[in-house]
């Protein structure tokens, strides 16, 4: 019986090259993340500001020295933020049922090969997409007031009602589904609305999460299109309540319209935090079977 001795294993150290490009990729990060959620902490900081701290200037602090919640009280006396809150989460909740639905359906369709003008269907979405809204603007309003839905939600939501661009994720989510295992469940006998919500579905979960999040961020964070079509006050949504409240103020006080910022952006953070596990492991947990 022979015996093989093993040979110590070598602890392999990090060379100087690939340690220098190590620091320079965490650098990079460093700075993409300082960029990302700088001018965010930045506004949380100047919101909680007493008066008497500077917010400008060499004598400016990161840090609040002094903090109070002032500015978040005054924001709530100077105009309805809770009616205001209420109006854009409606608008946001008819936007992504609405992206939700009929890109979906559309998508399916779209991925579908015995269906002869899904091609040209597709195109005229690229089309579609080539225009900016500032060039259909106008005729887009001279449609919604013949409608006689000026001033209504449903005229801010019917021009965003549905997006191209979700559709064209879809249609990519819906494609990559295995043929083969469509075929199996036809074998089994499943109709086509059942292969849509056992099979299309479950694999679309992630897309669906996509475009969720995105949805509700066009919505909340529109103030164009409102703007043009509301009028009554009762209707404004937050983002044309935050542009009343710095018009409103005779002494404008930057903490106050801060504040106002740093309610607006709560929602959207509050929907990333729950829906970011569906949203970067969707895909991958998506059922196929």
């Amino acid at each position: 019986m022979s015996i093989v001795e093993r040979s110590p294993r070598r602890t392999v150290g990090r060379s100087p090259r690939r340690t220098r490009a190590l620091i320079v990729r965490y650098a990079i990060l460093t700075g993409i993340l300082a960029i990302s959620i700088g001018p965010l902490l930045w506004q949380l900081s100047s919101s909680l500001k007493g008066q008497g701290e500077a917010l400008f200037g060499t004598e400016a602090t990161f840090l609040p020295q002094d903090p109070s919640f002032a500015a978040y009280a005054t924001v709530f006396e100077q105009v309805p933020m809770a009616l205001y809150i209420r109006n854009s989460l409606i608008m946001c909740l008819l936007t992504v049922a609405s992206q939700v639905v009929f890109p979906t359906l559309a998508g399916y369709m779209l991925s579908r090969r015995q269906w002869r003008g899904r091609t040209v269907f597709y195109w005229l979405l690229i089309v579609s997409m080539m225009f900016p809204f500032e060039s259909i603007m106008v005729s887009l309003y001279m449609q919604i007031r013949d409608l006689g839905l000026v001033n209504s939600f449903v005229g801010v939501w019917l021009p965003g009602a549905i997006a191209a661009v979700n559709v064209l994720i879809m249609r990519a989510t819906f494609a990559a589904v295995p043929d083969e295992v469509e075929e199996a469940a036809m074998l089994d006998g499943a109709g086509e609305w059942r292969r849509f919500v056992r099979i299309y579905l479950p694999a679309a979960r992630g897309s669906l999460v996509v475009v969720v999040i995105n949805s509700f961020i066009a919505a909340w964070d529109d103030f164009l299109w409102p703007f043009i079509v509301l009028r009554s006050e009762e209707l404004y949504t937050l983002s044309l309540g935050l542009a009343r409240l710095s018009a409103s103020s005779l002494s404008f006080d930057p903490r106050v319209l801060m504040a106002g910022s740093v309610i607006a952006i709560v929602p959207i953070m509050v929907l990333f935090i729950a829906l970011q596990k569906h949203f970067f492991k969707g895909v991958e947990s998506g059922a196929i079977k």
